[in-house]
């Protein structure tokens, strides 16, 4: 299967560090004879939007085999959390891609062992977390949780990891928690979402929503691609259901 369409992802400031020696080895001799052919700026402006969008894809397919591998085991249901994700949000070429490749990454995490693939996940992150911004960053974190639940659980093995990740891309690990309260309907999850407890005042609430609101609003990855844009309004969804939850037991 071809993997061209994800050497997009490689001009730029994903050709070097950590993220480039992945792709590297993953994309192999593709890499090269495709960095070469559109190592001008006209070029290189022309494919910028997908460049952009790919390395979000294969940044966080990086974390993703980091994220399945963390107790040990590649589960089935956390790779068909992959597909769906993929096929979901963009498609099915890109479902068979990643497949491929997310292969190759659990092959290079055994040949270089669990402690020096953990190192370069380490620095790949803080490689994204120079070239993305936070509201990027978020939606990687999201889909990687949303891999995390696939089997109806988080372990403790997978909810270190998810935090390491997202201390390594230099955020919050609350918003973890956060993430990991979407798609609740009782109120302690949707206390979670916002990121206050429920001895919070109404306006430390409201303030927490509108902060919260801000960060994922699906305009700030818009230069993602439409299919990302659209897996950021899904959240902004569950985010507002989850904030109704609150607004309703306030009496707000």
């Amino acid at each position: 299967m071809s993997l061209a369409p994800w050497i997009g992802g490689i001009i730029g400031w994903m050709s070097a560090g950590p993220i480039g020696m992945f792709a590297g080895i993953v994309l192999g001799m593709l890499l090269n004879n495709v960095v070469d052919s559109v190592n001008t700026d006209d070029q290189a402006a022309a494919v910028g939007d997908i460049g952009n969008r790919n390395s979000f894809l294969f940044s966080m397919l990086v974390l993703a085999s980091y994220i399945i591998r963390a107790d040990g085991r590649i589960m089935h249901s956390e790779m068909e959390a992959v597909r769906n994700v993929m096929r979901q949000n963009f498609g099915e070429a890109a479902r068979m891609q990643a497949d491929e490749i997310l292969k190759r990454l659990f092959d290079e995490q055994k040949r270089m062992g669990s402690d020096v693939f953990r190192r370069n996940v380490m620095q790949s992150c803080m490689q994204i977390a120079q070239h993305t911004d936070y509201s990027q960053r978020l939606q990687m974190l999201d889909f990687l949780v949303l891999i995390a639940r696939a089997d109806g659980s988080v372990d403790a093995t997978e909810l270190a990891a998810l935090k390491e990740c997202a201390q390594w891309l230099q955020m919050s690990v609350g918003e973890i928690d956060s993430l990991l309260g979407l798609g609740h309907d009782d109120l302690e999850s949707a206390y979670k979402v916002l990121g206050v407890s429920p001895s919070a005042t109404d306006d430390e609430v409201r303030k927490a929503y509108r902060t919260l609101a801000l960060k994922h609003h699906p305009d700030r990855v818009a230069t993602l691609g439409e299919d990302v844009r659209k897996a950021a309004e899904k959240k902004l969804q569950e985010i507002n259901a989850a904030k109704d939850i609150v607004w309703k037991a306030r009496g707000l």
